[in-house]
């Protein structure tokens, strides 16, 4: 399981956070939005929270640099008995695929495709979130289309 916050901006200034939880084949399991002020690591909490009650068999979870503090660490041990892993990024000065990461952001590339989610068009976080959800049921409906039609 995979989780990473991604920034929006809108025309108005304002701004919005997408933390969405994937699994290892970038599959959606859940999305939490809300304001950019709001740090990766506070923003996370919800989304754990959710996610333990949905999925307790998840084992461990892994995030980007931008969840890696003392903080976040014991908000994952309250939350559920998983361990914590961060993968960041290379330091050289070059593009790098990093496996781990690149599942995550492939599946927020995935959902960007939609006109909707390009722009932070939406005032309100449950709008936003359900665009998300929308979105992901969009790329699975896409794909079981053609694997049936195969």
């Amino acid at each position: 399981m995979q989780w990473q916050a991604e920034g929006r901006r809108t025309s108005k200034d304002l701004g919005c956070k997408r933390h969405i939880l994937v699994d290892t084949l970038g599959l959606f399991m859940s999305v939490d939005v809300h304001a950019a002020n709001v740090q990766n690591r506070d923003g996370a909490e919800a989304l754990l929270r959710q996610a333990r009650r949905r999925f307790p068999f998840i084992e461990r979870v892994i995030g980007d640099g931008g969840y890696a503090s003392p903080k976040m660490t014991d908000l994952v041990r309250r939350t559920g008995a998983w361990t914590l892993e961060i993968v960041k990024r290379s330091d050289l000065h070059r593009f790098v695929v990093l496996p781990k990461r690149w599942i995550v952001e492939r599946t927020l590339s995935w959902i960007s495709r939609n006109r909707r989610l390009m722009r932070g068009y939406e005032r309100h976080t449950r709008k936003a979130a359900a665009f998300v959800r929308l979105a992901m049921i969009r790329v699975i409906l896409r794909r079981l289309a053609v694997s049936a039609s195969a």
